[in-house]
């Protein structure tokens, strides 16, 4: 899952950023408005975190904007990604002016940030058309609430990143992803690796499906292209 968190006071982006990470969720941070538009425009997220004071695109403007896109090309990428809005103000006529500017909900700083946390999680899951309480392919089984995963009942431990880019793979499936697409959807875009570092996730993965009983092919090498479940 990725989320982009958007906000101009650079010490609560960095404490949000650390504690979405730590939860295994990929974050990007923009400190503007216009920075955040452009990357809306290029990636796909599961979940925006807006401030409503921003520099040059305040936050109701930049949420009206995206709704705007919703309507008008509901195929764009983030047009109906699920909007928090983070503000200091505090006042009904305020949070009516956020929700009527299309942000699916507002939380008045300073907050709780395990409310905050529980609040992103169940814009997730309501923003999420798919989403299903476990994903499988063969004898893998995932747990998307818990990052449990099994293979015929044996539990792989597996890292955060791990764990995503196996996740990545079930969700596509017999789609070839090629490293820089993996790292594109696991990384954030201040973090991005080498594709090297994909390969060495990769066949730590084997390695750990193999001892839970998986073949050696459970995650099959498409030469020049990227690599796909068998």
């Amino acid at each position: 899952m990725r989320i982009l968190v958007v906000e101009d006071d650079t010490q609560l982006a960095e404490v949000l950023s650390e504690v979405l990470t730590r939860r295994q969720y990929v974050v990007d941070v923009a400190k503007d408005g216009e920075l955040a538009w452009n990357s809306v425009e290029s990636i796909k997220y599961d979940l925006l975190v807006l401030d409503v004071t921003l520099p040059k695109l305040d936050g109701i403007r930049f949420c009206q904007r995206l709704r705007t896109v919703q309507s008008s090309n509901p195929a764009h990428r983030n047009s109906a990604a699920p909007v928090l809005m983070l503000t200091a103000r505090d006042t009904v006529a305020d949070k009516i002016t956020g929700l009527d500017a299309g942000a699916d909900d507002y939380v008045a700083k300073p907050f709780d940030l395990e409310e905050l946390m529980a609040r992103i999680r169940a814009l997730i899951r309501r923003g999420s058309s798919a989403t299903t309480l476990s994903l499988s392919w063969g004898g893998l089984l995932l747990n998307p609430s818990t990052y449990e995963t099994t293979y015929h009942d044996q539990p792989l431990a597996l890292t955060p990143k791990e764990y995503a880019i196996l996740e990545l793979l079930v969700a596509n499936g017999r789609r070839v992803l090629s490293c820089s697409s993996i790292i594109e959807q696991v990384w954030s875009t201040e973090d991005s690796p080498v594709e090297e570092t994909v390969r060495s996730h990769i066949k730590s993965l084997r390695q750990k499906l193999r001892i839970s009983g998986a073949p050696e092919d459970f995650i099959e090498t498409m030469h020049g292209l990227g690599y796909r479940l068998k």
